[in-house]
């Protein structure tokens, strides 16, 4: 079944960018499954906040979490490497264009889990943004970590084998499926031996430091770029669930698309053997 839902994902993600109105292409996904009972995964409302949802709130009988990552294409990655704060139209439209693609796809992935005598299930908190606090309920990278897709860099970005130029979602199930775990290797650069540290030099507005993150200066940011890209929507819901909780796309991407672990080569079974994005020396 694994195998199954790793082809249907697959599948999905070919067909959605072939459609003519839609501009954003993808590469590769990756797809990984988390033990929901795992203590990493209870650990959650520890680790971000007490609100964090649990997968058995959702799901009663949950046994699995289905993580999948959606790889950007270096095109996209060069449109956003430019002078300047300004995100890049094509990075704004693809955020949109990404998060209508997850709630298609998910909801299609349940009716496919429905079908194999399954049941599926997503929380409204993984699509609800809580502008006080700045903090999801529902942390898709946290749980694809889980799902050993990959380690967290020092940009906040879960690093994976195909880099971390991308996005992450899940679906929760009760299916007994063949589960992954932590990777036990640090993929981080910097956080493995010192070097790189490029997504720091990146940053437009020093939110991002070798020493922590600032959020809402980073938000700040994003709230900018919002006013300007408002053509393409918002994906996001206010905190109580109505309306749209932006006037447009709230993005940025510098520190991910100008680092060199934005794409890179990399063994499944060995963080030494990474190359790294060429993209990166232009």
């Amino acid at each position: 079944m694994n195998k199954q839902i790793q082809e249907f994902i697959k599948t999905y993600l070919t067909d959605y960018q072939k459609r003519p109105e839609i501009a954003t292409s993808y590469g590769e996904p990756l797809v990984g499954f988390a033990d929901a009972w795992h203590p990493y995964i209870q650990s959650l409302p520890q680790l971000i906040s007490p609100t964090h949802e649990l997968p058995q709130n959702i799901l009663p009988d949950a046994k699995t979490i289905i993580a999948y990552y959606v790889p950007f294409t270096k095109n996209l990655a060069k449109s956003n490497r430019t002078e300047g704060i300004t995100a890049s139209p094509e990075w704004a439209r693809a955020y949109e264009e990404t998060n209508a693609l997850f709630a298609e796809l998910n909801e299609e992935l349940i009716r496919f889990i429905h079908a194999k005598a399954g049941h599926a299930g997503i929380t409204p908190k993984a699509t609800t943004f809580y502008q006080t606090s700045l903090i999801s309920d529902w942390s898709h990278r946290h749980i694809a970590y889980a799902a050993g897709l990959g380690t967290f860099g020092i940009n906040n970005m879960l690093l994976t084998r195909s880099g971390c130029c991308g996005r992450f979602s899940t679906v929760i199930t009760n299916l007994d499926l063949e589960t992954d775990q932590p990777l036990t290797e640090e993929y981080c650069l910097y956080k493995k031996n010192g070097t790189c540290g490029a997504c720091v030099k990146h940053c437009p507005t020093g939110a991002l430091t070798y020493d922590g993150y600032d959020r809402f200066k980073c938000y700040s940011l994003c709230q900018e770029n919002a006013k300007i890209y408002t053509q393409f929507g918002s994906s996001y819901t206010n905190e109580d669930g109505t309306g749209a909780n932006s006037v447009g796309s709230e993005v940025c991407g510098k520190c991910i698309t100008s680092s060199p672990c934005a794409f890179w080569s990399l063994a499944p079974s060995s963080a030494s053997s990474k190359v790294l994005d060429p993209l990166y020396s232009l």
